[in-house]
């Protein structure tokens, strides 16, 4: 048993060690390729011939980056805001209550994830569209609110599933509803599954290109991923511009991982809560 156990140990961390590798070759290849003054002149992991911070400054100073800062964190904020208060309470019911089509709503979310952003396109168009909101955050607010649901309604519902009914039956006797019991009893113990939920869906939203290329227009209005586009042209790509700005943009959701990373382990290990 104590050989097992050894052996266990030296795989899980040689997958480890190589998970992490995967990992960070791309991210320490994008930083050194940031500080070169011509990236495919010393490509790979050749060291820079000096520092060049003119990608930089240029991101900061020309391309006014913080303006895009603050449309990704107003829209990104305000979106995940939206859509983890609706399925925060929304999971619940389906994890706690029983009624009716219990099945068919879980299925109907679920069936969600495997629809490509992609084929509804038009459909989304129309009613941006149909409500005016085209071209404004709004829009784009509206869209990622509604995107990404089944996967913060299967972390939130699980955690919830987690939490021992005997919570519950107490607050039903002090005289807690169901909206008083969620309020002062559920939410704050599932507060790291509902954080959880919350960075992922901010992540996805951060990033995402497809749906704001597509309902913004003004370049006040666009977000960080459409600051990208503005470093390649017909004939030419300025790649020290776009590593630089690349390794500006992937700094805020590894900030964010750090300062919530304790609730994300916490949550996707579904021991937080015991009864």
């Amino acid at each position: 048993m104590k050989r097992e156990s050894k052996g266990t140990k030296i795989i899980s961390w040689i997958c480890l060690g190589w998970a992490l590798l995967v990992a960070l070759v791309p991210l320490v290849w994008l930083v050194m390729s940031s500080f070169k003054e011509d990236p495919l002149a010393r490509p790979g992991f050749q060291l820079p011939e000096s520092i060049y911070l003119k990608g930089y400054i240029s991101t900061f100073k020309d391309l006014h980056v913080m303006r895009y800062f603050g449309n990704s964190l107003l829209v990104s904020f305000a979106s995940v805001f939206i859509s983890i208060v609706m399925i925060s309470m929304s999971a619940y019911v389906v994890a706690r209550l029983k009624f009716k089509g219990k099945s068919l709503v879980n299925m109907m979310l679920y069936s969600t994830m495997f629809i490509p952003a992609t084929a509804l396109t038009y459909p989304v168009y129309n009613l941006v569209k149909g409500l005016h909101l085209y071209n404004t955050r709004g829009a784009l607010i509206f869209v990622y609110a509604c995107s990404g649901l089944a996967v913060s309604f299967f972390v939130i519902k699980n955690y919830y599933l987690n939490i021992p009914p005997e919570m519950e039956d107490a607050a039903r006797i002090d005289g807690c509803g169901y909206v008083s019991t969620w309020l002062r009893v559920i939410f704050p113990m599932a507060r790291p599954g509902i954080l959880t939920a919350g960075v992922l869906a901010f992540l996805n939203n951060w990033n995402e290109y497809y749906w704001a290329s597509l309902v913004l227009i003004d370049k006040e209005k666009m977000t960080v991923p459409a600051l990208l586009s503005t470093f390649t042209t017909t004939f030419r790509t300025n790649y020290n511009g776009l590593f630089s700005a690349m390794v500006v943009i992937i700094l805020p959701p590894i900030i964010l991982y750090i300062i919530f990373s304790k609730f994300l382990v916490q949550a996707l290990s579904g021991g937080a809560v015991k009864g």
